[in-house]
């Protein structure tokens, strides 16, 4: 029996089990990987205290602070179920069940496919949906970024720098994102930006060859040897059945972090908080270790 399971090892969770192991609080960490998005990152500049790091970087920092503690860790588990009888809390993965009095879900959220002819046939053979992983195997060759939002502009950046030529393809009429990152990418004669554009098949034959895209003057074929699919996210919340959602899916939270089951809480960008950014999760995984302090000390089992 642990005093606190928490769900995910991405900003949320790992600050999360810092507070808690700093308030001897008996943790548990359950999660399939360490670092959750702000490994896939790109160039970071608005994290304070660096001026600038990598994504990979600074969840290595994240992680090797984690450690420091002693905190008990399983990785490459995935949760199935939680479940709440009494003041038990059971979590049960595909690999086995483990009980709690209070709960942390951290478990942040997965890339969302893009559903069209080729995309499973070519995934990791020149699809891919991190191009912090795996821009540098396309150095030289032409690349087209399917998407319009932040995640999108910041892998387009880190690919002009590797690629020969970068097509962003955006289906509705601008790009979206910060404008500082949509001006970069403007002015980089690298750079085609197709807006109002759709992809309908990822064509090759071993590896990823063109893609057919359906733009305002006509379906197009682009000559392209990756594609990274930048279309936004899903939140890993499925397994939280019997807990309050809106309706993209997201945990619903109140101003201590806590869902609508007592002793369960949520952080991070599984939960329905506005803005998605790493500090606003560490931030929030902080909030949710001190509530559940609160809550520990206030309840008896």
């Amino acid at each position: 029996m642990h005093d606190l399971i928490i769900i995910g090892a991405g900003p949320a969770g790992i600050t999360a089990s810092v507070y808690a192991a700093r308030k001897r609080i008996n943790t548990l960490v359950i999660t399939g990987n360490i670092g959750g998005q702000a490994a896939w990152s790109g160039d970071i500049e608005n994290y304070t205290g660096y001026q600038f790091i990598t994504g990979p970087d600074l969840a290595a920092k994240f992680a090797d602070h984690m450690r420091q503690y002693n905190i008990a860790l399983i990785e490459n588990e995935a949760v199935i179920t939680i479940k709440k009888s009494g003041d038990v809390i059971t979590v049960t993965t595909d690999k086995g069940s483990y009980d709690c009095r209070s709960l942390i879900i951290a478990s942040g959220k997965r890339t969302r496919d893009l559903n069209v002819p080729g995309e499973k046939e070519y995934k990791n053979k020149g699809l891919t949906y991190c191009a912090t992983c795996d821009g540098p195997l396309f150095s030289g060759k032409d690349v087209a970024v399917i998407g319009g939002g932040n995640s999108a502009l910041d892998a387009a950046l880190q690919l002009v720098n590797i690629a020969n030529k970068v097509y962003i393809v955006n289906n509705v009429s601008s790009l979206g994102g910060d404008a500082i990152m949509r001006e970069k990418l403007e002015a980089n004669p690298k750079v085609a930006i197709l807006n109002n554009s759709q992809v309908k098949a990822v064509l090759g034959d071993k590896f990823v060859k063109s893609i057919k895209v359906l733009t305002p003057e006509g379906e197009k074929e682009l000559p392209v040897q990756g594609v990274f699919v930048e279309i936004g996210l899903i939140p890993n919340s499925e397994f939280a059945a019997d807990i309050d959602k809106n309706k993209t899916g997201e945990i619903k939270v109140d101003s201590r972090n806590e869902t609508s089951v007592p002793g369960i809480f949520a952080a991070g960008d599984v939960t329905d908080v506005p803005e998605k950014q790493i500090i606003i999760a560490a931030g929030e995984g902080s909030k949710a270790a001190l509530n559940v302090f609160r809550y520990l000390s206030q309840h008896k089992f």
